[in-house]
């Protein structure tokens, strides 16, 4: 966190961590998690477990677990420290990661429609038709913008 007696960068500090939750957490990420997203982006090195819980006032087994779930989502990465059982936190340089694990995903969803458009009556099997096709609609649009990413950063 920025100095703590510069009170003007530690409130944008912390109104860009809340902005940050705010936009998370009606998607479903927990309130913590969100927040330490937005901690961690603004992180200009790896950070541990106590200065995270220290920072965000949280208990430290909190965010512990927020900072796994981050890792779940892909969207921080855990560092060992050699020769320790102490653990540094930063945000994810990796920002396709979690779009390829949600591609998999829009397709998975998309393969178990078709199987339910085979058994469903007529308005449900026209709406998995429908859906499922959609999805990978989806699916394409997300594999080409990828790709254009990757391209740009060539």
């Amino acid at each position: 966190m920025p100095n703590k007696s510069n009170d003007k960068a530690a409130g944008e500090f912390i109104e860009f961590i809340e902005d940050v939750a705010r936009q998370l957490t009606p998607l479903g990420v927990p309130a913590v998690a969100a927040r330490l997203y937005g901690y961690l982006l603004l992180a200009p090195e790896p950070v541990s477990l106590d200065a995270i819980a220290a920072d965000l006032q949280v208990a430290r087994s909190t965010a512990f677990v927020a900072a796994r779930l981050l890792e779940q989502y892909m969207l921080a990465r855990r560092i060992g420290q050699r020769g320790t059982k102490r653990v540094l936190y930063e945000a994810s340089d990796n920002y396709e990661a979690m779009l390829v694990v949600q591609n998999r995903l829009l397709e998975n969803l998309a393969e178990v429609f078709d199987r339910g458009s085979g058994v469903a009556a007529a308005p449900a099997r026209e709406r998995l038709v429908e859906v499922a096709e959609f999805y990978r609609v989806t699916r394409r649009a997300m594999d080409e913008a990828l790709e254009a990413w990757r391209a740009a950063r060539r």
